[in-house]
């Protein structure tokens, strides 16, 4: 089946009130495109789920800037002031993990399992003792799996069915995420026919793809490297 639609029916499949995943390490692998289009729409009452807060004005941050976002589930802000600023006044709730925890809660829920255990961050503030036990007579926090609703996703190559490619450091959290959630928006600069990628350069299988936005070349902050890669 093929997935292209309009990056403007896309994004307008997500409500107000949903919780998004965002793929991306700073840049690489942001799907900017469609992080513009739902600033463009508007949705409101956000929860977000990003490794960082990118830069003032750019990428999620438009978001949080914008008053979209009410929650984000991050590893840290330290490079964007505005956030910073936003989360000390009060508008903005944000949930810290360490950044293997946080990669290893969206891949647990895409495994299908509820939770693991870890030995990390047991005395820090944001254990709580309820998440604690006991088990062959050491002390562990329970982890429980992050799931959402959507997941938006950037990807150099994609063939019409949904299969993707990331290209180097864009791999990042997206594959994570493309498991996690329940519908999967994936933006592409270079979009061809089934059979384009080679089996063994899939990183993202179309059974995990719901939606694909094929972006005219150059028009995403990543689209200059990722409109090159051929494997």
């Amino acid at each position: 089946m093929k997935k292209n639609r309009s990056i403007e029916d896309a994004i307008a499949a997500i409500p107000s009130g949903a919780t998004v995943m965002i793929g991306g390490f700073g840049n690489p692998g942001t799907p900017f495109s469609l992080i513009n289009e739902l600033v463009r729409q508007g949705q409101t009452d956000l929860t977000l789920i990003k490794n960082d807060a990118n830069e003032p004005g750019h990428g999620i941050s438009r978001l949080i800037e914008n008053g979209q976002v009410k929650k984000l589930i991050t590893t840290h802000i330290g490079l964007n002031k505005k956030v910073i600023e936003i989360m000390n006044a009060g508008d903005l709730i944000v949930e810290f993990h360490p950044q293997g925890i946080l990669a290893e809660k969206i891949r647990t829920a895409g495994a299908g399992s509820f939770g693991f255990l870890s030995d990390i961050a047991l005395d820090s503030e944001i254990t709580r003792p309820e998440d604690l036990l006991d088990w062959q007579g050491r002390t562990y926090k329970v982890e429980m799996a992050l799931n959402a609703q959507f997941a938006l996703v950037h990807a150099a190559r994609a063939d019409t069915m949904g299969n993707l490619a990331y290209r180097s450091a864009a791999i990042n959290f997206n594959p994570l995420m493309a498991m996690a959630a329940d519908c999967v928006i994936a933006e592409a600069i270079d979009v061809g026919d089934p059979g384009c990628i080679p089996p063994e350069h899939v990183h993202t299988q179309s059974a995990f793809v719901s939606l694909l936005v094929a972006l005219p070349s150059l028009t995403s902050d990543y689209g200059v490297m990722a409109h090159h890669v051929r494997h």
